[in-house]
């Protein structure tokens, strides 16, 4: 069979319209597509469960599903309680950290005018007119509280209705994969699944340590320091390190908020102890947990982040990276888009031994591939 061959002008212009169509079809799917991939993240991860539960324990198809929904939902339901309760005590807490704002701005209006000799009265007044009419807003806050989580509900619900489905059907939805194909790529196909599925749930299941533990080390940190709300900023700083770099900059500014306007002298300590923290998390945590093989470069990941934003706004910050991460794997096994694959990943280091950390003399924790 000839092969055709088009113009490169020609060919450029039907990918520019092939990335255009699906960034709208995107955007305009937004209320499904982002509940249905964090559905798939989350059945790449309870797969292993599920077959356990019918290979060693003879549970029919549905019963294991469900019993990986029970346990999604669990710790999904954890989680809200978590973060109910601890917003409860925040909500309380807040028109005394209304006066506390104020009062602490106006000492630092003070302070600036003493040391710099500078007239900030006529600044700060605004400054503080714009914050009391902020913290006044409680039909906005309360508004925007409501609207926040009725589609987060809504996003676990659909993505709970997916998991479902997608461990349900997983089978078919496998064979479907490998038919589109020809059959003398069945071994290739085949294997690109199964090196998908397996990479994808070693780095979910590694970004979930990677919580666990900047969430411990923070918590330490705010707690020693006396910072109010610890847990609640702790777990806040653990969930948003899953976005790089904007996630750890956003929770480190918000527990230097608080820590100031409830009137503490630590504001100074809380960020360079962020800094410690994210020290750490990179040069240690993240390639012992999380590994280099779905690592992507610093270039691309603000590019999927600006692009998650805008398409699926927070929950598409969220899962740009994972996504990502897929795609990567993809592009590195068909041939044609290795170039893709290699541009998405960090610069090469050859013969670049692996960081190994000892920490008794029978445990040594080495870096991932």
């Amino acid at each position: 069979m000839k092969e055709l061959k088009m113009p490169f002008v020609l060919r450029l212009s039907l990918v520019l319209i092939s990335i255009l169509a699906l960034g709208y079809l995107a955007k305009i799917g937004k209320g499904v597509l982002a509940p249905l991939f964090f559905s798939v993240l989350m059945a790449l991860l309870f797969l292993p469960f599920a077959n356990f539960l019918e290979k060693k324990l003879r549970f029919s198809r549905t019963i294991s599903t469900f019993s990986s929904l029970l346990m999604m939902l669990v710790f999904l339901s954890g989680l809200i309680y978590f973060f109910s309760a601890q917003l409860s005590y925040f909500v309380n807490d807040f028109p005394v950290l209304k006066a506390q704002v104020s009062k602490s701005f106006n000492d630092l209006q003070f302070w600036v005018s003493r040391n710099f000799h500078v007239n900030f009265d006529k600044q700060m007044s605004y400054i503080n007119q714009a914050l009391e009419k902020l913290l006044a807003s409680t039909a906005f806050i309360l508004g925007f509280t409501v609207s926040m989580f009725s589609s987060t509900m809504a996003f676990f619900l659909f993505s709970a209705l997916f998991f479902v489905f997608i461990l349900n059907y997983r089978r078919l939805l496998y064979q479907f994969i490998i038919s589109i194909f020809r059959d003398e790529h069945f071994g290739k196909v085949n294997e690109g699944i199964k090196e998908i599925q397996r990479i994808i749930k070693e780095y979910i299941s590694g970004l979930f340590i990677q919580i666990i533990i900047v969430s411990i080390l923070t918590a330490i940190l705010l707690s020693v320091l006396g910072v109010k709300y610890a847990i609640l900023l702790a777990v806040l700083t653990g969930l948003l390190n899953v976005i790089p770099y904007i996630g750890i900059i956003f929770s480190c500014l918000i527990a230097c908020l608080i820590s100031f306007a409830t009137g503490g002298n630590h504001t100074l300590l809380v960020l360079v102890g962020y800094l410690v923290i994210h020290a750490v998390d990179a040069n240690i945590t993240l390639p012992l947990v999380v590994g280099s093989k779905v690592k992507i470069n610093a270039l691309f990941t603000f590019i999927g982040l600006l692009l998650g934003e805008e398409l699926w706004g927070i929950s598409g910050m969220f899962l740009s990276i994972p996504f990502l991460a897929i795609l990567k794997i993809i592009f590195e096994r068909v041939e044609g888009l290795q170039p893709w694959g290699r541009v998405l990943g960090e610069e090469p280091k050859h013969n670049k031994p692996r960081k190994k950390y000892k920490i008794t003399k029978n445990i040594t924790l080495e870096e991932k591939e």
